[in-house]
Protein backbone atom coordinates (compact mmCIF):
# COMPACT_ATOMS: atom_id res chain seq x y z
CA UNK A 1 0.00 0.00 0.00
CA UNK A 2 1.67 3.59 -0.87
CA UNK A 3 0.78 6.04 1.22
CA UNK A 4 -0.69 9.86 -0.17
CA UNK A 5 -1.81 12.98 1.75
CA UNK A 6 -4.42 13.80 -1.10
CA UNK A 7 -5.66 17.53 -0.95
CA UNK A 8 -7.80 16.77 -3.90
CA UNK A 9 -11.39 17.35 -2.88
CA UNK A 10 -14.00 14.89 -4.10
CA UNK A 11 -18.04 15.69 -3.31
CA UNK A 12 -18.79 12.40 -1.67
CA UNK A 13 -21.33 11.18 0.98
CA UNK A 14 -19.66 9.85 4.35
CA UNK A 15 -25.71 1.74 4.87
CA UNK A 16 -28.13 0.29 9.02
CA UNK A 17 -25.06 -1.57 10.18
CA UNK A 18 -26.36 -3.64 12.59
CA UNK A 19 -26.83 -1.75 16.39
CA UNK A 20 -26.55 -4.99 18.13
CA UNK A 21 -22.78 -5.35 16.78
CA UNK A 22 -22.04 -1.79 17.53
CA UNK A 23 -20.48 -0.54 21.12
CA UNK A 24 -20.12 3.07 22.39
CA UNK A 25 -17.46 3.27 24.86
CA UNK A 26 -17.65 7.49 25.74
CA UNK A 27 -13.98 8.33 26.18
CA UNK A 28 -13.12 11.32 27.56
CA UNK A 29 -9.96 13.80 26.53
CA UNK A 30 -7.03 13.54 28.24
CA UNK A 31 -6.57 15.38 31.31
CA UNK A 32 -4.42 18.87 31.36
CA UNK A 33 -0.87 18.15 29.95
CA UNK A 34 -1.42 14.02 29.39
CA UNK A 35 -0.67 12.99 25.55
CA UNK A 36 2.70 14.89 25.53
CA UNK A 37 6.12 13.40 23.98
CA UNK A 38 7.93 11.99 21.34
CA UNK A 39 6.63 8.67 19.32
CA UNK A 40 9.30 6.46 20.70
CA UNK A 41 11.36 3.86 17.95
CA UNK A 42 8.97 0.81 19.53
CA UNK A 43 6.33 0.97 22.05
CA UNK A 44 5.04 -1.42 24.42
CA UNK A 45 1.40 -1.44 24.84
CA UNK A 46 1.67 0.29 27.76
CA UNK A 47 3.66 2.86 26.53
CA UNK A 48 1.33 4.06 24.04
CA UNK A 49 -0.66 5.16 26.71
CA UNK A 50 -0.40 9.65 27.18
CA UNK A 51 0.91 9.16 23.20
CA UNK A 52 0.72 12.62 21.17
CA UNK A 53 0.02 12.06 17.25
CA UNK A 54 1.52 15.50 15.81
CA UNK A 55 -1.13 17.35 13.82
CA UNK A 56 1.24 17.46 10.67
CA UNK A 57 1.06 13.62 10.84
CA UNK A 58 -2.66 13.48 9.68
CA UNK A 59 -3.49 14.64 6.07
CA UNK A 60 -6.59 16.88 6.85
CA UNK A 61 -6.14 19.73 9.18
CA UNK A 62 -6.83 18.55 13.09
CA UNK A 63 -5.72 19.11 16.71
CA UNK A 64 -3.35 16.46 17.18
CA UNK A 65 -4.76 13.18 18.22
CA UNK A 66 -4.11 11.69 21.79
CA UNK A 67 -3.63 8.38 23.19
CA UNK A 68 -6.15 7.80 25.99
CA UNK A 69 -5.38 4.60 27.34
CA UNK A 70 -3.77 1.57 26.15
CA UNK A 71 -4.43 -1.70 27.63
CA UNK A 72 -2.70 -5.37 27.09
CA UNK A 73 -6.05 -8.13 26.53
CA UNK A 74 -4.96 -11.21 27.35
CA UNK A 75 -5.75 -14.16 25.01
CA UNK A 76 -9.11 -15.73 25.16
CA UNK A 77 -10.63 -18.47 23.24
CA UNK A 78 -11.50 -16.24 20.33
CA UNK A 79 -9.23 -14.11 20.49
CA UNK A 80 -5.18 -13.82 20.57
CA UNK A 81 -3.65 -11.35 22.97
CA UNK A 82 -3.71 -7.28 22.17
CA UNK A 83 -3.32 -3.79 22.54
CA UNK A 84 -6.40 -2.02 23.14
CA UNK A 85 -5.65 1.71 22.55
CA UNK A 86 -8.35 3.87 22.75
CA UNK A 87 -7.90 7.37 21.73
CA UNK A 88 -9.56 10.86 20.40
CA UNK A 89 -8.57 13.34 17.57
CA UNK A 90 -8.81 16.90 18.46
CA UNK A 91 -10.90 18.77 16.11
CA UNK A 92 -9.64 22.39 14.86
CA UNK A 93 -12.74 23.86 16.19
CA UNK A 94 -12.72 24.47 19.91
CA UNK A 95 -16.61 23.94 19.81
CA UNK A 96 -16.63 20.30 17.64
CA UNK A 97 -16.48 17.30 19.17
CA UNK A 98 -13.20 15.01 18.97
CA UNK A 99 -13.06 11.88 16.72
CA UNK A 100 -12.91 8.86 19.63
CA UNK A 101 -11.37 6.02 18.12
CA UNK A 102 -10.42 2.47 18.99
CA UNK A 103 -7.46 0.36 17.19
CA UNK A 104 -6.21 -3.27 18.28
CA UNK A 105 -2.88 -4.23 17.70
CA UNK A 106 -2.66 -7.86 17.81
CA UNK A 107 1.11 -9.37 19.22
CA UNK A 108 1.60 -11.24 16.07
CA UNK A 109 0.54 -8.43 13.44
CA UNK A 110 -0.12 -9.46 10.05
CA UNK A 111 1.02 -6.07 8.55
CA UNK A 112 -2.33 -5.27 7.47
CA UNK A 113 -4.77 -2.50 8.84
CA UNK A 114 -8.51 -2.98 8.48
CA UNK A 115 -10.98 -0.10 9.15
CA UNK A 116 -14.55 -0.61 10.23
CA UNK A 117 -16.88 2.11 8.89
CA UNK A 118 -20.24 2.69 11.12
CA UNK A 119 -23.94 3.20 10.65
CA UNK A 120 -26.65 5.53 10.43
CA UNK A 121 -25.81 9.03 11.68
CA UNK A 122 -22.81 7.07 13.67
CA UNK A 123 -21.66 8.39 16.86
CA UNK A 124 -20.30 5.01 17.78
CA UNK A 125 -17.59 3.18 17.82
CA UNK A 126 -17.73 -0.13 16.05
CA UNK A 127 -16.77 -3.55 17.71
CA UNK A 128 -13.57 -3.46 16.57
CA UNK A 129 -12.75 -7.40 18.33
CA UNK A 130 -15.71 -8.55 16.32
CA UNK A 131 -16.65 -9.76 12.88
CA UNK A 132 -16.80 -7.60 9.71
CA UNK A 133 -20.45 -6.45 8.57
CA UNK A 134 -22.19 -9.76 7.32
CA UNK A 135 -19.37 -11.96 7.98
CA UNK A 136 -19.30 -15.83 8.41
CA UNK A 137 -19.47 -16.98 11.76
CA UNK A 138 -17.25 -20.10 11.63
CA UNK A 139 -14.06 -18.12 10.99
CA UNK A 140 -11.67 -16.15 12.85
CA UNK A 141 -12.60 -12.39 12.89
CA UNK A 142 -10.49 -9.72 11.36
CA UNK A 143 -8.49 -9.22 14.89
CA UNK A 144 -7.97 -12.69 15.27
CA UNK A 145 -6.35 -13.33 11.86
CA UNK A 146 -3.67 -10.50 13.04
CA UNK A 147 -4.92 -7.48 11.25
CA UNK A 148 -4.70 -4.34 13.16
CA UNK A 149 -8.14 -3.19 13.53
CA UNK A 150 -9.68 0.87 13.29
CA UNK A 151 -13.03 2.38 14.32
CA UNK A 152 -14.01 6.05 14.95
CA UNK A 153 -17.54 7.40 16.05
CA UNK A 154 -16.98 9.49 12.70
CA UNK A 155 -16.51 12.69 14.76
CA UNK A 156 -19.73 12.74 17.59
CA UNK A 157 -20.83 11.16 20.33
CA UNK A 158 -24.49 9.76 20.34
CA UNK A 159 -26.00 10.62 23.09
CA UNK A 160 -27.60 7.01 23.62
CA UNK A 161 -26.72 3.25 23.04
CA UNK A 162 -28.29 1.18 20.32
CA UNK A 163 -30.78 2.36 17.80
CA UNK A 164 -31.40 5.82 19.14
CA UNK A 165 -28.33 6.44 19.29
CA UNK A 166 -27.51 5.60 15.68
CA UNK A 167 -30.48 7.91 14.62
CA UNK A 168 -28.79 11.11 16.18
CA UNK A 169 -28.03 14.02 14.25
CA UNK A 170 -27.91 16.44 16.39
CA UNK A 171 -24.02 17.05 15.57
CA UNK A 172 -25.05 18.12 12.17
CA UNK A 173 -25.78 22.07 13.91
CA UNK A 174 -21.18 21.98 13.80
CA UNK A 175 -20.14 22.51 10.66
CA UNK A 176 -16.45 20.49 11.79
CA UNK A 177 -18.59 17.96 12.99
CA UNK A 178 -20.79 17.44 9.99
CA UNK A 179 -17.49 17.14 7.51
CA UNK A 180 -16.19 14.69 9.57
CA UNK A 181 -19.48 12.78 9.25
CA UNK A 182 -19.24 13.17 5.47
CA UNK A 183 -15.76 11.30 5.57
CA UNK A 184 -13.10 13.53 6.81
CA UNK A 185 -13.27 11.61 10.21
CA UNK A 186 -12.06 8.33 7.74
CA UNK A 187 -8.85 10.18 6.79
CA UNK A 188 -8.20 11.57 10.10
CA UNK A 189 -8.42 8.11 11.87
CA UNK A 190 -6.19 6.19 8.73
CA UNK A 191 -3.37 8.55 9.36
CA UNK A 192 -3.32 8.51 13.05
CA UNK A 193 -3.92 4.33 12.94
CA UNK A 194 -0.59 4.45 10.66
CA UNK A 195 1.42 6.82 12.83
CA UNK A 196 0.48 4.05 15.93
CA UNK A 197 1.54 1.46 13.98
CA UNK A 198 4.68 2.70 13.19
CA UNK A 199 5.07 3.73 17.05
CA UNK A 200 3.77 -0.19 17.53
CA UNK A 201 5.96 -2.08 15.71
CA UNK A 202 9.04 -0.15 14.13
CA UNK A 203 12.02 -1.58 15.96
CA UNK A 204 9.92 -5.41 15.94
CA UNK A 205 9.12 -5.38 12.21
CA UNK A 206 12.44 -3.59 10.97
CA UNK A 207 13.97 -6.80 9.77
CA UNK A 208 11.04 -8.03 8.10
CA UNK A 209 10.32 -4.59 5.90
CA UNK A 210 8.27 -1.34 6.70
CA UNK A 211 6.91 -1.16 10.09
CA UNK A 212 3.82 0.52 8.43
CA UNK A 213 1.32 -1.61 6.84
CA UNK A 214 1.59 -3.94 4.18
CA UNK A 215 -2.02 -3.50 2.89
CA UNK A 216 -5.55 -1.21 4.00
CA UNK A 217 -9.17 -2.26 3.80
CA UNK A 218 -12.33 -0.67 4.37
CA UNK A 219 -15.08 -2.58 5.38
CA UNK A 220 -18.67 -1.00 6.27
CA UNK A 221 -22.29 -1.39 5.72
CA UNK A 222 -24.93 0.98 5.54
CA UNK A 223 -23.40 4.38 6.32
CA UNK A 224 -20.27 2.32 6.62
CA UNK A 225 -20.91 1.25 2.99
CA UNK A 226 -21.41 4.26 1.64
CA UNK A 227 -17.95 5.84 3.80
CA UNK A 228 -16.22 2.46 2.21
CA UNK A 229 -16.79 4.27 -1.33
CA UNK A 230 -15.42 7.60 0.27
CA UNK A 231 -12.60 6.38 1.09
CA UNK A 232 -11.24 4.81 -1.99
CA UNK A 233 -12.75 7.46 -4.35
CA UNK A 234 -11.19 10.39 -1.76
CA UNK A 235 -8.08 8.72 -0.95
CA UNK A 236 -7.35 5.52 -2.70
CA UNK A 237 -3.87 5.42 -2.33
CA UNK A 238 -4.19 4.67 1.15
CA UNK A 239 -6.48 2.13 0.69
CA UNK A 240 -5.61 -1.61 -1.10
CA UNK A 241 -9.30 -2.91 -1.09
CA UNK A 242 -13.01 -1.83 0.30
CA UNK A 243 -16.38 -4.15 1.20
CA UNK A 244 -19.52 -1.73 0.57
CA UNK A 245 -22.80 -3.85 1.87
CA UNK A 246 -25.62 -1.80 1.11
CA UNK A 247 -24.45 1.79 0.32
CA UNK A 248 -26.29 4.99 1.15
CA UNK A 249 -24.49 6.62 -1.51
CA UNK A 250 -26.90 8.63 -2.68
CA UNK A 251 -27.51 10.56 0.68
CA UNK A 252 -29.57 13.42 -0.07
CA UNK A 253 -32.61 11.56 -2.78
CA UNK A 254 -32.66 8.69 0.09
CA UNK A 255 -33.25 11.11 2.77
CA UNK A 256 -35.97 12.78 0.88
CA UNK A 257 -37.75 9.08 0.05
CA UNK A 258 -37.62 8.14 3.16
CA UNK A 259 -39.48 11.40 4.25
CA UNK A 260 -42.36 10.10 1.58
CA UNK A 261 -42.27 7.24 3.08
CA UNK A 262 -42.43 8.23 6.60
CA UNK A 263 -45.37 11.20 5.51
CA UNK A 264 -47.31 8.15 3.89
CA UNK A 265 -47.26 6.17 7.54
CA UNK A 266 -48.24 9.25 8.84
CA UNK A 267 -51.38 9.73 6.97
CA UNK A 268 -54.80 8.65 8.70
CA UNK A 269 -55.43 5.20 8.64
CA UNK A 270 -52.06 4.40 6.58
CA UNK A 271 -49.84 2.58 8.71
CA UNK A 272 -49.87 -1.20 8.42
CA UNK A 273 -49.61 -3.04 11.94
CA UNK A 274 -47.97 -5.88 12.52
CA UNK A 275 -50.73 -8.02 11.75
CA UNK A 276 -51.26 -6.35 8.27
CA UNK A 277 -47.43 -6.81 7.43
CA UNK A 278 -47.29 -10.49 8.06
CA UNK A 279 -50.57 -11.04 5.75
CA UNK A 280 -48.87 -8.84 2.88
CA UNK A 281 -45.73 -11.11 3.42
CA UNK A 282 -47.19 -14.37 3.30
CA UNK A 283 -49.84 -13.03 0.24
CA UNK A 284 -46.58 -12.29 -1.49
CA UNK A 285 -45.17 -16.16 -0.79
CA UNK A 286 -47.88 -17.20 -2.20
CA UNK A 287 -47.51 -15.21 -5.54
CA UNK A 288 -43.75 -15.35 -5.99
CA UNK A 289 -41.78 -17.74 -3.83
CA UNK A 290 -41.77 -20.79 -6.96
CA UNK A 291 -40.86 -17.67 -9.45
CA UNK A 292 -37.23 -19.12 -8.69
CA UNK A 293 -38.50 -22.79 -9.07
CA UNK A 294 -38.23 -23.58 -5.63
CA UNK A 295 -40.93 -23.28 -2.40
CA UNK A 296 -38.17 -21.79 -0.01
CA UNK A 297 -39.69 -19.10 1.43
CA UNK A 298 -37.90 -16.84 -0.25
CA UNK A 299 -38.67 -14.24 -2.99
CA UNK A 300 -35.61 -14.64 -5.30
CA UNK A 301 -36.76 -13.46 -8.58
CA UNK A 302 -37.12 -9.95 -7.27
CA UNK A 303 -37.75 -8.42 -10.46
CA UNK A 304 -40.53 -10.83 -11.57
CA UNK A 305 -42.38 -10.35 -8.56
CA UNK A 306 -42.59 -6.59 -8.92
CA UNK A 307 -43.86 -6.86 -12.26
CA UNK A 308 -46.56 -9.61 -11.24
CA UNK A 309 -47.58 -8.34 -7.39
CA UNK A 310 -49.98 -5.29 -7.00
CA UNK A 311 -51.35 -5.51 -3.42
CA UNK A 312 -54.62 -3.90 -5.05
CA UNK A 313 -55.78 -6.60 -6.96
CA UNK A 314 -53.78 -9.83 -5.87
CA UNK A 315 -55.56 -12.19 -4.14
CA UNK A 316 -54.54 -14.43 -0.95
CA UNK A 317 -56.10 -17.65 -0.29
CA UNK A 318 -58.62 -17.41 -3.02
CA UNK A 319 -59.83 -13.59 -1.45
CA UNK A 320 -58.40 -10.28 -2.53
CA UNK A 321 -55.95 -8.88 -0.35
CA UNK A 322 -57.58 -5.55 -0.25
CA UNK A 323 -60.47 -4.88 1.47
CA UNK A 324 -63.73 -4.97 -0.55
CA UNK A 325 -64.78 -1.68 0.80
CA UNK A 326 -61.51 0.17 0.69
CA UNK A 327 -61.80 1.10 4.37
CA UNK A 328 -60.24 -0.89 7.27
CA UNK A 329 -61.77 -3.82 7.69
CA UNK A 330 -59.47 -5.76 10.09
CA UNK A 331 -56.53 -7.35 10.06
CA UNK A 332 -57.50 -10.07 7.76
CA UNK A 333 -57.34 -7.30 4.76
CA UNK A 334 -55.64 -3.85 2.97
CA UNK A 335 -56.99 -0.74 3.38
CA UNK A 336 -56.67 1.58 0.60
CA UNK A 337 -54.94 4.35 2.12
CA UNK A 338 -52.27 1.22 3.37
CA UNK A 339 -52.27 0.36 -0.28
CA UNK A 340 -51.37 4.01 -0.83
CA UNK A 341 -48.46 3.85 1.65
CA UNK A 342 -47.13 0.51 0.09
CA UNK A 343 -47.60 1.89 -3.35
CA UNK A 344 -45.35 5.40 -2.09
CA UNK A 345 -42.29 2.83 -0.60
CA UNK A 346 -42.14 1.16 -3.91
CA UNK A 347 -42.48 3.69 -6.16
CA UNK A 348 -39.68 6.32 -6.91
CA UNK A 349 -40.01 9.76 -5.86
CA UNK A 350 -39.32 12.32 -8.58
CA UNK A 351 -37.78 15.71 -8.03
CA UNK A 352 -38.87 18.85 -9.79
CA UNK A 353 -35.43 19.70 -10.61
CA UNK A 354 -32.24 17.41 -9.72
CA UNK A 355 -30.22 18.55 -6.65
CA UNK A 356 -27.54 20.10 -6.95
CA UNK A 357 -25.50 17.19 -6.94
CA UNK A 358 -27.57 15.71 -9.78
CA UNK A 359 -29.83 13.25 -8.77
CA UNK A 360 -33.32 13.26 -9.95
CA UNK A 361 -34.87 10.64 -7.87
CA UNK A 362 -34.45 7.66 -5.72
CA UNK A 363 -36.03 4.54 -6.37
CA UNK A 364 -38.76 2.57 -4.68
CA UNK A 365 -38.01 -0.71 -2.41
CA UNK A 366 -38.24 -4.15 -3.24
CA UNK A 367 -40.96 -4.23 0.00
CA UNK A 368 -42.57 -7.63 -1.73
CA UNK A 369 -40.84 -10.70 0.08
CA UNK A 370 -39.19 -8.32 2.07
CA UNK A 371 -39.90 -8.27 6.26
CA UNK A 372 -41.51 -5.14 7.31
CA UNK A 373 -41.50 -6.17 10.81
CA UNK A 374 -43.05 -8.93 10.95
CA UNK A 375 -44.49 -10.24 14.59
CA UNK A 376 -42.53 -13.35 15.53
CA UNK A 377 -40.52 -14.82 18.24
CA UNK A 378 -36.73 -14.96 17.24
CA UNK A 379 -34.62 -12.84 18.54
CA UNK A 380 -33.30 -10.78 15.87
CA UNK A 381 -36.79 -10.11 15.21
CA UNK A 382 -37.49 -6.64 17.09
CA UNK A 383 -34.35 -5.48 15.35
CA UNK A 384 -35.75 -5.95 11.91
CA UNK A 385 -38.97 -4.32 13.07
CA UNK A 386 -37.11 -1.38 14.43
CA UNK A 387 -35.26 -1.10 11.06
CA UNK A 388 -38.66 -1.43 8.84
CA UNK A 389 -41.80 -0.07 10.19
CA UNK A 390 -41.51 0.18 13.99
CA UNK A 391 -44.88 -0.71 16.21
CA UNK A 392 -46.19 2.70 16.13
CA UNK A 393 -47.37 5.04 13.90
CA UNK A 394 -45.03 8.43 12.97
CA UNK A 395 -46.58 11.25 14.78
CA UNK A 396 -44.75 14.36 16.25
CA UNK A 397 -43.14 14.11 18.82
CA UNK A 398 -41.52 10.94 17.64
CA UNK A 399 -42.73 8.23 19.56
CA UNK A 400 -40.49 5.65 21.08
CA UNK A 401 -41.19 2.63 18.54
CA UNK A 402 -41.28 4.18 15.36
CA UNK A 403 -40.05 3.51 12.69
CA UNK A 404 -36.09 4.22 11.95
CA UNK A 405 -37.21 5.64 8.56
CA UNK A 406 -39.29 8.43 10.44
CA UNK A 407 -36.77 8.62 12.79
CA UNK A 408 -33.92 9.27 10.14
CA UNK A 409 -36.26 11.49 8.72
CA UNK A 410 -36.91 13.39 11.82
CA UNK A 411 -33.42 13.80 12.82
CA UNK A 412 -32.60 15.03 9.07
CA UNK A 413 -35.14 17.58 8.66
CA UNK A 414 -34.57 19.20 12.10
CA UNK A 415 -30.50 18.91 12.27
CA UNK A 416 -28.96 18.67 8.63
CA UNK A 417 -31.25 20.84 6.94
CA UNK A 418 -33.94 23.14 8.87
CA UNK A 419 -30.83 23.32 11.76
CA UNK A 420 -33.55 23.77 14.34
CA UNK A 421 -34.26 20.98 17.08
CA UNK A 422 -38.02 22.37 17.20
CA UNK A 423 -39.05 22.25 13.61
CA UNK A 424 -41.67 19.68 12.33
CA UNK A 425 -40.12 17.34 9.93
CA UNK A 426 -43.24 15.12 9.28
CA UNK A 427 -44.70 19.01 7.64
CA UNK A 428 -41.75 19.08 5.07
CA UNK A 429 -42.82 17.94 1.84
CA UNK A 430 -39.98 16.25 0.54
CA UNK A 431 -40.95 16.85 -3.29
CA UNK A 432 -41.76 20.59 -2.15
CA UNK A 433 -39.26 22.03 0.10
CA UNK A 434 -39.83 25.81 -0.23
CA UNK A 435 -37.03 27.82 1.60
CA UNK A 436 -35.46 24.37 2.79
CA UNK A 437 -34.63 23.61 -1.17
CA UNK A 438 -31.37 25.92 -0.71
CA UNK A 439 -29.78 23.92 2.43
CA UNK A 440 -30.77 20.33 0.69
CA UNK A 441 -29.26 21.08 -2.41
CA UNK A 442 -26.02 22.03 -0.41
CA UNK A 443 -25.95 19.10 1.35
CA UNK A 444 -26.02 16.98 -1.85
CA UNK A 445 -23.23 18.56 -3.09
CA UNK A 446 -21.43 17.32 0.51
CA UNK A 447 -23.23 14.05 0.82
CA UNK A 448 -23.87 12.44 -2.33
CA UNK A 449 -21.12 10.07 -3.68
CA UNK A 450 -22.48 9.92 -7.09
CA UNK A 451 -18.89 9.50 -9.16
CA UNK A 452 -17.74 6.36 -11.17
CA UNK A 453 -13.98 7.68 -11.02
CA UNK A 454 -12.45 4.97 -9.74
CA UNK A 455 -9.32 4.82 -11.83
CA UNK A 456 -6.94 6.14 -9.08
CA UNK A 457 -7.89 3.01 -6.63
CA UNK A 458 -8.20 0.82 -9.75
CA UNK A 459 -4.68 1.62 -11.05
CA UNK A 460 -2.89 0.30 -7.71
CA UNK A 461 -4.64 -2.31 -7.92
CA UNK A 462 -7.36 -1.45 -5.57
CA UNK A 463 -10.49 -4.01 -5.38
CA UNK A 464 -14.19 -3.06 -4.39
CA UNK A 465 -16.38 -5.81 -3.39
CA UNK A 466 -20.12 -4.42 -3.25
CA UNK A 467 -23.18 -6.36 -2.09
CA UNK A 468 -27.09 -5.46 -1.35
CA UNK A 469 -29.81 -7.79 0.15
CA UNK A 470 -33.01 -7.83 -2.03
CA UNK A 471 -35.17 -7.65 0.67
CA UNK A 472 -33.69 -4.16 2.24
CA UNK A 473 -36.27 -1.22 3.14
CA UNK A 474 -34.73 1.17 4.72
CA UNK A 475 -32.04 1.61 1.84
CA UNK A 476 -32.95 0.41 -1.37
CA UNK A 477 -31.47 -2.35 -3.19
CA UNK A 478 -32.45 -0.50 -6.98
CA UNK A 479 -30.67 2.53 -5.69
CA UNK A 480 -27.04 0.39 -5.72
CA UNK A 481 -28.47 -1.27 -9.02
CA UNK A 482 -28.14 2.34 -10.81
CA UNK A 483 -24.90 3.02 -9.40
CA UNK A 484 -23.73 0.46 -10.50
CA UNK A 485 -25.33 0.48 -13.93
CA UNK A 486 -23.66 4.21 -14.30
CA UNK A 487 -20.42 2.42 -13.31
CA UNK A 488 -20.67 -0.30 -15.88
CA UNK A 489 -21.70 2.51 -18.42
CA UNK A 490 -19.30 5.00 -17.39
CA UNK A 491 -16.26 2.72 -17.30
CA UNK A 492 -17.36 -0.20 -19.77
CA UNK A 493 -18.08 -3.76 -18.50
CA UNK A 494 -14.45 -5.05 -19.12
CA UNK A 495 -12.60 -2.50 -17.11
CA UNK A 496 -15.45 -2.85 -14.04
CA UNK A 497 -14.74 -6.28 -13.90
CA UNK A 498 -11.02 -4.98 -13.44
CA UNK A 499 -11.53 -3.92 -9.81
CA UNK A 500 -15.28 -4.39 -8.77
CA UNK A 501 -18.31 -6.89 -7.96
CA UNK A 502 -21.63 -6.50 -7.49
CA UNK A 503 -23.49 -9.06 -5.23
CA UNK A 504 -27.28 -9.09 -4.36
CA UNK A 505 -28.34 -11.52 -1.63
CA UNK A 506 -32.67 -12.80 -2.23
CA UNK A 507 -34.25 -12.28 1.31
CA UNK A 508 -31.77 -11.10 3.05
CA UNK A 509 -32.91 -7.14 4.69
CA UNK A 510 -30.90 -4.26 6.41
CA UNK A 511 -27.82 -5.57 8.05
CA UNK A 512 -30.15 -8.46 9.49
CA UNK A 513 -32.54 -10.89 8.61
CA UNK A 514 -34.87 -13.58 10.20
CA UNK A 515 -35.26 -15.04 6.47
CA UNK A 516 -32.19 -15.17 4.88
CA UNK A 517 -29.45 -13.89 7.56
CA UNK A 518 -26.44 -13.77 5.08
CA UNK A 519 -22.68 -14.37 6.04
CA UNK A 520 -20.07 -14.41 3.83
CA UNK A 521 -16.46 -14.57 3.67
CA UNK A 522 -16.12 -10.97 2.13
CA UNK A 523 -13.00 -10.61 3.76
CA UNK A 524 -10.78 -13.56 2.14
CA UNK A 525 -12.52 -12.98 -1.15
CA UNK A 526 -11.26 -9.48 -1.42
CA UNK A 527 -7.84 -10.75 0.20
CA UNK A 528 -7.60 -13.39 -2.59
CA UNK A 529 -7.97 -10.80 -5.40
CA UNK A 530 -5.93 -8.39 -3.57
CA UNK A 531 -2.84 -10.44 -2.79
CA UNK A 532 -2.85 -13.50 -5.10
CA UNK A 533 -4.62 -11.86 -8.24
CA UNK A 534 -7.53 -14.54 -7.89
CA UNK A 535 -10.59 -12.80 -8.67
CA UNK A 536 -14.33 -13.90 -7.30
CA UNK A 537 -15.82 -17.13 -8.79
CA UNK A 538 -18.33 -19.59 -7.12
CA UNK A 539 -18.76 -17.17 -4.16
CA UNK A 540 -21.11 -18.92 -1.17
CA UNK A 541 -23.47 -17.01 1.05
CA UNK A 542 -24.95 -19.06 3.82
CA UNK A 543 -27.82 -18.40 5.92
CA UNK A 544 -27.17 -17.78 9.33
CA UNK A 545 -30.91 -17.51 11.13
CA UNK A 546 -34.15 -18.13 8.85
CA UNK A 547 -32.52 -21.62 8.24
CA UNK A 548 -29.10 -21.99 9.80
CA UNK A 549 -26.91 -24.00 7.10
CA UNK A 550 -29.05 -22.67 4.22
CA UNK A 551 -26.58 -22.39 1.21
CA UNK A 552 -27.19 -20.15 -1.97
CA UNK A 553 -24.98 -19.11 -4.60
CA UNK A 554 -23.95 -15.45 -4.66
CA UNK A 555 -24.88 -14.25 -7.50
CA UNK A 556 -23.85 -10.79 -9.69
CA UNK A 557 -26.04 -8.45 -10.49
CA UNK A 558 -28.41 -8.79 -12.42
CA UNK A 559 -28.58 -12.65 -11.90
CA UNK A 560 -30.22 -14.42 -8.99
CA UNK A 561 -29.93 -17.79 -7.93
CA UNK A 562 -32.53 -19.86 -9.46
CA UNK A 563 -33.44 -23.45 -8.63
CA UNK A 564 -32.35 -26.42 -10.92
CA UNK A 565 -35.27 -28.92 -10.10
CA UNK A 566 -33.44 -31.52 -8.00
CA UNK A 567 -31.41 -31.60 -5.34
CA UNK A 568 -31.05 -29.96 -1.60
CA UNK A 569 -32.62 -27.10 -1.51
CA UNK A 570 -30.25 -25.59 1.27
CA UNK A 571 -27.12 -26.65 -0.91
CA UNK A 572 -25.68 -23.65 -3.35
CA UNK A 573 -25.16 -26.70 -5.89
CA UNK A 574 -28.68 -26.81 -6.66
CA UNK A 575 -28.80 -23.38 -7.95
CA UNK A 576 -27.75 -21.46 -11.01
CA UNK A 577 -27.11 -17.67 -11.41
CA UNK A 578 -29.33 -16.58 -14.22
CA UNK A 579 -30.94 -13.19 -15.56
CA UNK A 580 -34.05 -14.74 -16.93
Amino acid sequence: MKSANSTARVWCLPKAVVAAVLAFFGLQLPASGEGHGARPASASCPQLKGLAVPAPSIGLPTGGAFVTSATVIAASTWLPEYCKVEGSIKPVDSHAPSIKFELDLPSAWNLKLLMLGGGGYDGVIPNTAGPVPAGPADKPVPLARGYAVIGSDSGHQAAEQGLPGLMDASFALNAESLHNYAGDAIKKSHDVAVYLLHARYSASRLAHGPSGPKRAYFVGGSTGGREALVAVLRWPQDWDGAISLYPAWNAIALDLQVGRVARALAQPGGYLPQAKRDLLYKATLEACDELDGAADGIVSNVTACNARFDPSTTTFRSKPLRCPSGADEGDGCLSDRQIATLHAYATPIVFRSPLASGEAHYPGYNIYGADLGRPGTNPLQSLVTSLALGTEAPTTPVPAQTSSLNLFWDHWIRYFVAQDPNYNALAVDPQNLGALQARVNALSLLLDINQTDFSAFASHGGKLLIAHGTADVLVSTRATEQYFDRLRTAVGEAKVRDFARFYEIPGYGHAVSTVFNAAWDSLTTLENWVEQHTAPLDQVVIDTVGRPGRQRPLCEYPSWPKYRGEGDLNAASSFSCTSR
